[in-house]
């Protein structure tokens, strides 16, 4: 046990180790198929238990958070690197333990958790994470215009339901008691449809497919509904054609050959209209570029046809689509040395140029801060030799960081520091308080080659 922990905490989990080490010791073929189905049960009660009985420490965490203090920005961040799980993991506790667990008055008063009978299940070992993501979902989704009576009757009672139906029975439950309270969505009024509106886009696969979800409001569907009616109609934007129609181009024979589903052809619509606003150069700029997609690719990769760009955004482009749409965009061309150290681009002013930020954008693929996932779109452009201190402007002196990370950052005191490693690799130097030896780290999230280096 670490010395660090409190000698009380470290006696606690000395001893849940210890139960843990007996219970692996068990040996299954001595035990009746009864039995091993009544071990599993008290185990599973005692796995769903150990969530809400760590909600306090959560809690505390995330009152007492000092932005840097222990590495992190904020408390997701510092959640997601000491355990070691994913930053939505890590949300998602935080929530968990706002909802469910203990809640203090700012005159002391212990109150009730937002989700009472919830969090008493959860204690009781009754109910998982996967009944409890269905009472929030359903929590959510109640209109404002229920009362408060009526709503903690509903969790109650989907609460009791959760010590005995399976998580999909419980969602046909949950299902059944919001049509009960809202039969013909009468209910719900502007703040419920404010409140639910949402665009989500999950993880490229390994298709390079990107599955996703959305919640319209009735404005935004408005206005698809238009885009549609003329883009996605048969014949239009179809990318089987050798001149799609676009505008107001019109080919009699382009309908009739058409053999997308509407789905497709909604889905080539709006490329076409995100390529058309993207071309216009409309939509201002975005940390001193010019709102467009910005791609990666090696030489190598374009000389063969094959293989995969990086985007800004972090996502992966078939080379033959780059080379597509590279036929109606600007290029810029940026070479490399082996150690993917940039050609020299210096400037006499504070502020990076468009041409250093895409190299930059190209080299570093998004925020230099060890393990955070920040793609370069969301990331502004740090002088590793501050420029209030004489630094330069010149690219081997300039890397990315996201605007959490970039505040991290200083040339005295408990800041991290970033220099410029002799791979060509910008280095974060953390503060004695973080890692006394301050040890360089690198983040390899946007070159996972590096992780099988290291």
């Amino acid at each position: 046990m670490r010395s660090t922990v409190d000698v009380e905490a470290s006696q606690v989990l000395a001893e849940l180790a210890g139960a843990l080490d007996a219970l692996s010791e068990l040996d299954p073929q001595t035990l009746t198929q009864g039995d091993r189905l009544a071990v599993l049960r008290e185990v599973e009660a005692f796995v769903r238990r150990i969530p809400a009985a760590t909600h306090g420490l959560v809690n505390e965490l995330v009152a007492d958070h000092v932005p840097g203090a222990f590495g992190g920005i904020n408390p997701p961040d510092v959640l997601a690197d000491a355990l070691r799980i994913t930053r939505s993991d890590a949300r998602r506790r935080i929530r968990d333990a706002a909802e469910l667990g203990p809640r203090v008055t700012l005159s002391g008063d212990r109150i009730e958790p937002v989700l009472a009978a919830t969090a008493m299940a959860q204690r009781a070992g009754t109910a998982g994470c996967d009944h409890i993501a269905v009472i929030r979902q359903f929590w959510d989704r109640l209109p404002c215009a229920v009362d408060a009576v009526t709503r903690a009757a509903a969790e109650r009672r989907l609460a009791e339901l959760a010590g005995t139906l399976r998580p999909d029975e419980l969602r046909k439950a949950a299902d059944r008691l919001l049509a009960y309270l809202d039969p013909d969505g009468c209910f719900t009024g502007d703040a419920d449809r404010a409140r639910r509106r949402g665009f989500r886009m999950g993880r490229q696969g390994v298709d390079l497919m990107t599955p996703g979800e959305f919640d319209l409001d009735p404005e935004l569907r408005s206005y698809l509904d238009a885009i549609f009616a003329k883009y996605a109609a048969p014949g239009m934007c179809n990318p089987d054609d050798e001149r799609p129609c676009l505008g107001n181009d019109s080919d009699v024979d382009a309908a009739p050959r058409d053999g997308r589903t509407v789905a497709q052809r909604q889905h080539d619509a709006l490329k076409a209209v995100c390529r058309s606003v993207l071309s216009s150069g409309e939509l201002g700029r975005h940390r001193g570029l010019p709102v467009t997609a910005v791609v990666t690719a090696t030489l190598r990769e374009l000389e063969a046809g094959s293989g995969n760009a990086v985007t800004g955004g972090g996502s992966l482009l078939p080379i033959t689509d780059l080379i597509r749409m590279a036929s109606h965009a600007h290029h810029y061309l940026v070479i490399f040395d082996d150690d993917g150290r940039a050609l020299h681009l210096g400037r006499a002013k504070r502020i990076a140029t468009e041409d250093q930020r895409i190299v930059l954008t190209a080299k570093d693929r998004g925020c230099t801060y060890p393990g955070c996932d920040q793609p370069a779109y969301h990331c502004q452009v740090h002088h590793m030799d501050e420029w209030a201190y004489g630094g330069s402007t010149d690219i081997d002196s300039l890397t990315l960081g996201c605007e959490g990370h970039h505040k991290l950052l200083g040339a005295e005191g408990p800041h991290w520091r970033a220099v410029r490693g002799p791979d060509g690799r910008t280095w974060w130097i953390p503060p004695a308080h973080v890692d006394p030896a301050r040890s360089p780290r690198i983040n390899w999230f946007h070159h996972s080659d590096g992780y099988l280096r290291e």
